[in-house]
């Protein structure tokens, strides 16, 4: 019967001992997003067509204009690396960050949800204020004046934006639409008086169209935009994507890269909203 015993227990230490050497050298070659960044001598930012975050050249098939193209250029740059553009959207980024798809998403608001599967720096990168592109001779000055029963607004549904105008214009007529684009095309047809989205997409969508009023109407409703990466237990690129976001938005760097990005667009960057803070409520 000791026999027996100790047999089974060399068994079982000979099945832990083997365990042990399968998984160890698993969990030792588990890389760090910093880590990959320097053997590969690449960083993959994530892009998706949504000017003037990011632009896709079609006569070359090269993301070569927007802020957040700027950005990931900028990073690379300071990293000493490669920038390698990888095609997402909106709602596939969270997943293509945790596959390690990509490294980093320049834009993206930092939710709480979000905040469950990616990590966000401390820092943001830029402010944006809710807008409204409304017809001409619609008094939109303040969210008041479009709290009214004759005014019909286009919203994406379940959006942010849906949320804020569904609180504070109950007496509007309110049409949910599946996303930026049908929302935009809503107003475009005149279905409605008008389409509330965060004001950088309209600024591309007045340009456009060639009419209607962009007004960020008062008193102003701002949020916060970020850069997400990879939750790890190394975060040492979380934390020099929090230094450097900090850097250019304090020294005016990422205001001066937006401004550029409209002036190349056509746009006036004078008679545009802001993305700093700052000078969003001095204006």
């Amino acid at each position: 019967m000791k026999n027996m015993f100790k047999k089974t227990a060399s068994w079982m230490a000979g099945i832990t001992a083997a365990a042990i050497l399968t998984t160890t050298p698993a969990a030792a070659q588990e890389v760090s997003t910093w880590e990959q960044i320097q053997e590969t001598g690449t960083l993959r930012i994530g892009v998706t067509q949504a000017p003037p975050w990011f632009s896709k050249n079609p006569a070359t098939g090269e993301w070569d204009s927007g802020l957040g193209v700027t950005i990931g250029q900028n990073m690379a740059d300071t990293l000493g690396v490669e920038i390698e553009f990888v095609e997402v959207t909106w709602g596939t980024a969270v997943a293509a960050l945790q596959s390690n798809k990509i490294d980093a998403m320049p834009v993206l608001d930092p939710k709480p949800d979000r905040a469950v599967s990616v990590a966000f720096p401390s820092n943001p990168l830029l402010y944006i204020s809710l807008a409204v592109l409304a017809n001409e001779d619609l008094a939109a000055d303040t969210w008041a004046e479009l709290n009214n029963a004759d005014v019909s607004i286009a919203v994406p549904q379940g959006s942010s934006m849906d949320t804020y105008v569904t609180a504070n214009l109950p007496l509007a007529d309110i049409q949910r639409f599946p996303d930026n684009g049908a929302s935009i095309a809503a107003f475009q047809s005149g279905r409605v008086d008008a389409v509330s989205l965060f004001h950088p997409p309209l600024l591309a969508a007045r340009q456009k169209l060639g009419s209607g009023q962009l007004v960020i109407p008062t008193p102003a409703f701002s949020s916060p935009t970020s850069v997400a990466v990879r939750q790890e237990a190394d975060q040492r690129f979380l934390n020099w994507v929090d230094t450097s976001i900090f850097y250019w938005y304090e020294t005016g760097k990422t205001q001066a890269w937006y401004a550029d990005f409209l002036t190349g667009f056509g746009l006036d960057p004078k008679a545009s909203p802001v993305i700093q803070r700052e000078l969003m409520f001095n204006n």
